[in-house]
Parts: structure tokens; sequence; C-alpha cells
């Protein structure tokens, strides 16, 4: 019997062993169940949190193009450098590298990374220059990497900047037309699911979202090389008068379309950085001025609607003033009788004054009003000012003296330009536009009689007895106004003047208004006339020729003989 007492002994270890491993291989089994049937869910969740990764695919900004098809806002694709800060904060002695590259100390870097250690994405420079992510690249430093990105590029520079604004670091339009249209630019980012490693590293594509919707081009009315000569000359003027600031516009008649709209002093929009609030206004559709004489020719409009003048009338300006309500009213000199046409050619206060006395208020503020006084232009562009004309029942005698000859209520230059078209167009309002082809209203405001008399009586203003006779264009009958204002401070009106004029080419057949405003010109020399006009004539030389537009006489000859010339 002892010698079988090893054999049971050993049965029972075998036994033992074999259940143990039974034990184990039912506990594996049970887990590989749990895990695969029962926590398979969970665990994908688990899996795909940690690698599994929802990534944007940036889009391309739609560009804004001239009228002809040229560039005036691009976008170009660059790269920005981001980092994986656990990472990157392992090798601690490449930081200074980096740090170096990107132009920043390498503490505040060293910090930044610190401060955002629990994260796993952070910016370390957005859209930088090619050279320099070729630079980082060749680092090879674990934790950095780079990312396509787009930025906006704006060929024209200072030329166009406050009509087209900027982006943000987004691509994002914040001022302007990129701000109006931002919706029609911007497109719309597609996504994908990614596998990547624990550097942050994409191994796999998985799945794709969305697909990326690219913004749409955006076709504006402005023709580029108007605007180059149009900033040109209104540099070139207000650095010559010492000026603080202008604007020009250039609009066409026959559709209202916005040919140039320029502004100085302007900024670099490819420099964001380096942007003075001072020129980032557009100045031609925010700001506004008094017109000063500019606005004569509508109150003669309206004192002839009203039947209180007639082109054969003579008014007797003597002595050269007039005491209203307790004020005098000058003009420059005793110009003693004048006809309805002379008191627009030597720009008569008195006269102007006298003819908008003898009529109700309501006719005068009527005629402005349907001209676009006092409300916005309807352009959309942000910021966009109405202007101010008061309600005729708040006029008083002195107001309404005033306003005849520009003083007492204020518009910015697109308004005067958009009246002035009207004049020309035979009194019908045309909205302005910034968009080619748009559907443009239209609205008959002034007789087409009227308007030509008018017409004629500015082209006289404009001739060698005229105060805009330097707005002459050689070849082309011209027809404009003069303006110039005193400015307000703080103690009322003082020694700081705005130059003005506003006018069309070629009478014969009008197709092109143009309004020429500049701010504070220093010296002697501050008159519209002296100032403003001579801008005026050689912008409007440019955009006659540019557009080949024929000159008068020979316009005349072919209209005569049916033949279109546009």
């Amino acid at each position: 019997m002892k010698t079988q007492r090893p054999n049971v002994q050993g049965a029972v270890r075998v036994w033992l062993t074999a259940g143990l491993m039974a034990v184990f291989a039912l506990v594996l089994i049970g887990r590989a169940i749990n895990l695969q049937v029962m926590e398979t869910e969970f665990l994908q969740s688990q899996g795909e949190a940690r690698f599994l990764r929802r990534v944007a695919i940036p889009t391309v900004r739609g560009n804004i193009l001239d009228r002809n098809g040229e560039p005036l806002a691009v976008s170009t694709p660059v790269e920005s450098v981001w980092a994986h800060p656990r990472e990157l904060l392992q090798e601690t002695d490449r930081i200074p590298m980096l740090a170096g590259l990107l132009d920043t100390p390498a503490e505040d870097l060293e910090r930044q990374l610190t401060q955002r250690a629990g994260r796993e994405f952070v910016w370390l420079k957005r859209r930088i220059h090619p050279e320099l992510a070729e630079q980082i690249r060749d680092l090879a430093i674990p934790g950095v990497f780079l990312q396509r990105e787009y930025r906006r590029f704006y060929p024209t520079g200072e030329v166009s900047a406050q009509v087209l604004g900027f982006t943000n670091i987004d691509d994002v339009g914040q001022e302007g037309l990129e701000l109006a249209y931002n919706s029609w630019l911007e497109g719309e980012p597609g996504a994908k699911r990614v596998v990547k490693d624990r550097l942050g590293r994409i191994v796999q594509n998985v799945e794709m979202v969305r697909e990326a919707r690219p913004g749409r081009d955006l076709v504006v009315t402005l023709d580029r090389r108007l605007q180059y000569l149009a900033f040109r000359e209104l540099k070139t003027a207000v650095t010559e008068f010492g000026a603080q600031s202008g604007s020009v516009v250039v609009m066409d008649i026959s559709n209202g379309e916005l040919l140039a709209m320029v502004n100085f002093p302007s900024y670099n929009p490819n420099a964001p950085s380096r942007v003075v609030a001072e020129g980032m206004r557009n100045r031609a559709l925010t700001d506004v001025l008094e017109p000063g004489s500019v606005i004569k020719p509508f109150a003669v409009a309206a004192a002839m609607e009203a039947g209180v003048a007639r082109s054969d009338m003579v008014i007797n300006t003597s002595p050269g003033h007039r005491q209203v309500a307790g004020h005098t009213i000058r003009d420059v000199r005793n110009f003693g009788e004048l006809t309805l046409e002379g008191l627009l050619v030597k720009s008569s206060n008195v006269g102007v004054v006298d003819l908008v006395l003898d009529m109700d208020a309501r006719h005068l503020w009527g005629l402005y009003s349907r001209f676009g006084f006092g409300s916005v232009s309807g352009t959309g562009f942000p910021g966009e000012s109405a202007g101010v004309l008061r309600d005729y029942g708040r006029w008083r005698q002195l107001e309404q003296a005033t306003l005849s000859y520009g003083y007492g209520l204020s518009v910015t230059p697109v308004q005067l330009v958009r009246a002035m078209a009207a004049v020309a167009d035979e009194g019908r309002l045309r909205q302005p536009t910034f968009i080619r082809d748009s559907d443009n209203p239209t609205h008959s405001v002034l007789d087409p009689d009227l308007a030509r008399r008018i017409t004629a009586m500015l082209e006289q203003a404009t001739g060698p007895e005229g105060t805009g006779w330097r707005a002459d264009v050689a070849g082309y009958r011209v027809a404009g106004k003069t303006g110039t204002t005193r400015k307000v401070g703080a103690a009322g009106y003082d020694n700081r003047y705005v130059a003005s004029f506003a006018g069309f080419a070629p009478v014969s057949r009008p197709r092109l208004a143009a309004v020429v405003v500049i701010h504070d010109p220093r010296g002697e020399m501050y008159y519209g006339g002296q100032v403003a006009a001579p801008v005026f004539g050689r912008v409007m030389d440019s955009a006659l020729r540019l557009f080949n537009i024929a000159p008068d006489d020979h316009a005349t000859l072919l209209t005569q003989a049916g033949v279109r010339h546009d």
C-alpha cells in the first residue's frame, strides 16, 4: 500500500494543475467574450478617442476681381506651425533653436507650452513664409508640425485698401467688401476622419466626412487701371497742398457702376500689423462734409421747378451781401446783375439765397431728398453714412438760406456723385453699385428738360469765366461745379477748408461722373476750383480715354449718323 501513495499524490497534482489551467482558460475565455462581445462598443469608442480624429480640410477663399478680371484680392497657400506641447517639452534642448526661427524668446515659447501641456494642439505661428516653413520642416523636431492654410494677398496694396477691406487670421472678412460679401467669398471647410499616432501624425485616412467647398469669386465694378490713376492724382494733390485727406469717386452714369473709389491717406492691407486707424476709413462712403457751392445746381433746379426762377431772369446781387435773420451772407465780391446761368458760373451765394427764400421750404427739402441727400445710397458697404438733412419743419429762415449754398446739411462723396450723375442722365437717379451686371433700381427725380437746362449751366461753370475752368479736359465738353466750405472747430467755423468739385463728361452724351474732395488744404490755395478741379480734370481725362469714349465733336457726328460709340 505504501508504494501506491506517490502515484495518488501525483495524480492529484496533475488534476489540480489541470483544474487551475482550466479555470485560467475559462477566465481568459470569459474576458475575451467580455471584450469582444460585451464591451466592444466601449473599447472601440475609447480607441477612437485616442487615435481617431476629425480634422478640418481648409478651403480657399474666393478671389475679388475687377471688371476686367484683374485680381484685387487673392488667397495663396501657406503653412502654419503648431505643436503637441507634451511631445515638444520632451525636447527642451531643441526649443531655443525653434524659438529662434519663430523670432520669439525661448523662455516665452517654453512657458506657452507648459501652460498648455494638457492640450494636444497649440498654434505657434500662423501663415509663415515658405522658406521659414522649409527650415522648420528640416529640423524634424518631435511634436512640431506644419499645416496648410491660406493667406489673403492684395495686389493693389494701398490703392484699393479701404474699398476691399481685409480678413483676419482665420480668413474672415473684417472690413469693406471682404466683410460685406464674406458669406459669398469664404466657402465651407471640409472635414475627414483620420488615425493619428501618439505624436499626432496622420497615419491613415479613414473617411471623408464633408468635401471642402471653395469660396466663390466676386467680380466688382472697379477698374484697376483707373484706381491706380485716380489714387496717384489724389495722393499728388494731397501732398502738394499739404492737405489732411481726400477722396475721389468715378461712376458710370448709364448704370450706376462705381469705376473707381480711392482715399488718401491709405494703408497696406498686406501688412495688417502696421495698419493705422486714420488710413482705414473709406471716406468716400463713411465720412460726411458740408458740400458748399456744389449743392447750388440743385437749389437752382428746385427754384426753377417751383416756378420762382426762369432761365432768362436776371438777379441783382448788389452790393454783394445780404442780411438774413441778423446774419450777413456774402459773395467773394459784388457780382452785380447775374443771369441764372451766371449765378452758377460765378457761384454767387447772394443770388441763390434770393431764390430759395422765395420758395416753400418743403419744396427745397423735397428736391434734396429726391436726389438722395439724407439717406444711404444703397451700396451695401459696411458703415455707409446717410449724411444729415434735417426735416424742413425744423428749418428757420437762416437755415433755409444756408442750405442753398451747402451749409447745414452733410453728404458723402458718393451721394454727390450719384446726384450729379442724375442731372447728367436727364433726371434719372441710379443706385450706386460695386457689383457688375446687378439689378440696379432707377428713379426719375427731375424733369428731363430741366435736367438738360441745368447741364447747360454747369457746362458754362467750367468754361473760361467759371470757377471750375481748371477741370477742363482737352477735346471733351465738361459740366460741373466747384465747392469750398469752412470746417467746424471747437469755436465754430474756423480757417480750415474742404475743397471739392463734382461734374461729368462728355456733355454731348454724358457717360462718366466724378467727385473730388480734399480736406484741409494748407496755404493760400484752398478753393475747390484751385485744388479739386484740376484733379477732376486729370482723372476724367484718363477715364474717358481708358473707356474709349469719343470726344464730343466726334460723338455728336456719330450720334447724328445713328452710330453707337459706347
